[in-house]
Parts: C-alpha cells; sequence; structure tokens
C-alpha cells in the first residue's frame, strides 16, 4: 500500500474548509454576544441603555470581542436562525448598537415588548414551553419558574411548525402548552418580542403554576403526559 497515499487521506479527511470556520466562529460569536447582551454586561465593564442597547464599537473593544469585526457581527444578526439579536443606528448620534430581543436576567426597562389582551386578535389560544424529561416531575407539582430571568419564554408551536424560529430549544423533549385566556384572566401578563417569542413574567413569585396546563407532550416519539394525576 502507499504509504504516502494514506497519509495524504488522512491529512484530507481531517482537512477543514474556510465554511467550517466561518461556522465555528459565527457560533462562538452568537454565544458571547448572547451572554454580554442578555446576563454579563455589567460584569464585563460594558454600558447598556436602559433599553438594552449597546454600542458596537464598544462592545468590539472588550478583550472577548476583539478578534471579531463589525462584519461578523453584522454576519452573525442577519443570519441568526433565531433572530435573537437587533442592529441600529443610535437615534441620537447615529453610531451602531446592539441588543438581544429577549432572555435577559437583567432588568431592561423598555424591550419594545407589545403587551397581549384578552380576547385581542393577537392573543393566542396557547403557548408551548419547551423544557426536558427529567424536570417532568418538579414542572408537573410546582409549575413553570422564570428563575433567574425576567420572562419565562413560550412558542407558539413546536420548531417549525407554522413559521415558529424561536421560543425554545431544538433539542428539547418535552413541551408543555400553556392555556393563555386562562392565566390572562388571573391577571398574568403576556408579551410578544420583537422576533415573535411570547413572555411571560408569571404570577408573584416568577411562576406559572400546573392549574395553567392545558396538555404536555412527550417529544420523540410523542406522547401525551397529562392527566397531571
Amino acid at each position: 500500500m502507499d504509504r504516502g497515499g494514506m497519509d495524504r487521506g488522512r491529512r484530507g479527511r481531517g482537512r477543514r474548509g474556510r465554511g467550517d470556520r466561518v461556522e465555528d466562529k459565527d457560533v462562538c460569536l452568537s454565544r458571547r454576544l448572547s451572554f454580554a447582551l442578555r446576563h454579563g454586561a455589567n460584569q464585563m465593564g460594558l454600558h447598556m441603555n436602559p433599553d438594552g442597547f449597546i454600542f458596537v464599537e464598544e462592545l468590539l473593544a472588550h478583550a472577548q470581542f476583539r478578534s471579531f469585526s463589525l462584519e461578523d457581527v453584522e454576519r452573525v444578526v442577519a443570519t441568526n436562525d433565531k433572530q435573537r439579536f437587533k442592529l441600529r443606528p443610535c437615534p441620537e448620534d447615529g453610531q451602531l448598537q446592539i441588543r438581544a430581543n429577549q432572555g435577559h436576567s437583567v432588568q431592561v426597562c423598555d424591550l419594545e415588548l407589545k403587551a397581549i389582551q384578552s380576547g385581542s386578535p393577537d392573543c393566542p389560544m396557547e403557548g408551548v414551553h419547551g423544557s426536558y424529561l427529567h424536570h417532568w416531575p418538579s414542572i408537573r407539582s410546582q409549575g413553570l419558574s422564570r428563575m433567574n430571568r425576567t420572562h419565562i419564554h413560550l412558542a407558539t408551536g413546536l420548531p417549525g411548525e407554522g413559521g415558529v424560529i424561536s421560543g425554545m430549544r431544538t433539542n428539547c423533549d418535552l413541551a408543555i402548552y400553556i392555556d393563555v385566556p386562562k392565566a390572562l384572566s388571573d391577571g398574568i401578563q403576556f408579551f410578544w418580542s420583537e422576533n415573535g417569542v411570547l413572555l411571560t413574567p408569571g404570577d408573584s413569585e416568577g411562576k406559572l403554576l400546573p392549574k395553567y396546563f392545558s396538555r404536555a407532550l412527550r417529544l420523540r416519539p410523542t406522547q401525551s403526559l397529562l392527566p397531571l394525576e
């Protein structure tokens, strides 16, 4: 056997193209943006406006982002399948700013959320929260919690259904459906984010109790987990 040919073959199989490197770079940038814009701006020394925006120039000057360019940021924002981020020129001076559309653990006063009213045309009958089967015993008895975030995230369906692009992770194996009108009638608030995610702060304790669950499904394979008894 041609040993040199074998070595060349191994090197060929291990070689990665430019597209793979760009994809890995974009994944890394997206994760760093998510952390900075949702959770870590203050501890990173970045100035976040009350509406959640940070100047891109300041962001790229930070040590965590110096290996990225404005072009990288613009590409990640434009191609992100869940539309997590928003770019805009600052209304005051035109400098480019960026923020996360939802998912914050830090308080953001003005995320341009649209409040949902019971009976309004944009009020969904159900919202669905994605989770994991190993959490089901706790969720079934205690409900959903916003944890350290400002909102519980809900989608309008499972990923890929009816144009649903965001609101839950694609690897979730548990879907909990929420009766939105019932929760609204009890005074629980719901909002639409800019990228179509249904958000709720829950009740006074930050929870959606099991009484608002309309159904729960185990995914892959699909199987109903209700009734709750």
